[in-house]
């Protein structure tokens, strides 16, 4: 989930890795900062132990749109991984979250409006940092799933 202004938008993150046959492997994103691509490679590596160094990695957000905010970092990071291991990310979860340095996650901006159009939407679980699983106005008919960690997440998030 991801905001335009003050409306909330799903969006379907896609990400694809492959091992380079350059001696430098690309990192490419359509729609998404290249700058927090970087970040997120680099926090999926170090932190989390995936052997993305000779990985070409790319990352793309469907229908066009731009994503300009941190909270969409939990979803991109997923993507990664979940292209990484061949391990497709559960369909009927919302994933919201931002992705600090140590791999920890952090709360994102009007996460209630997030979780409420998740809802209308028909998510019945959404994984968002740990934090917002004590949310006072948390919308009905969804389930929260909290993790500390961006390791955490993906123990929830990836299908085995």
């Amino acid at each position: 989930m991801t905001m335009e202004g003050t409306r909330p938008l799903l969006v379907e993150i896609q990400a694809l890795t492959n091992t380079t046959t350059f001696a430098l492997p690309r990192r490419t994103a359509n729609g998404f900062d290249m700058g927090r691509l970087l970040l997120l490679t680099a926090v999926l590596q170090q932190r989390v132990g995936l052997k993305l160094g000779a990985q070409d990695v790319f990352v793309n957000v469907v229908g066009g749109l731009k994503i300009t905010e941190p909270a969409a970092d939990l979803t991109v990071a997923l993507a990664i991984a979940s292209s990484f291991r061949n391990q497709p990310v559960a369909d009927d979860v919302v994933i919201i979250g931002e992705v600090g340095l140590s791999g920890e996650l952090r709360t994102v901006a009007q996460a209630p409006r997030r979780l409420s159009e998740a809802a209308r939407l028909g998510f019945k679980r959404a994984l968002v940092p740990h934090a917002l699983t004590r949310l006072k106005d948390k919308p009905d008919g969804i389930e929260l799933i909290g993790a500390r960690s961006l390791a955490q997440a993906m123990e929830v998030a990836l299908v085995r």
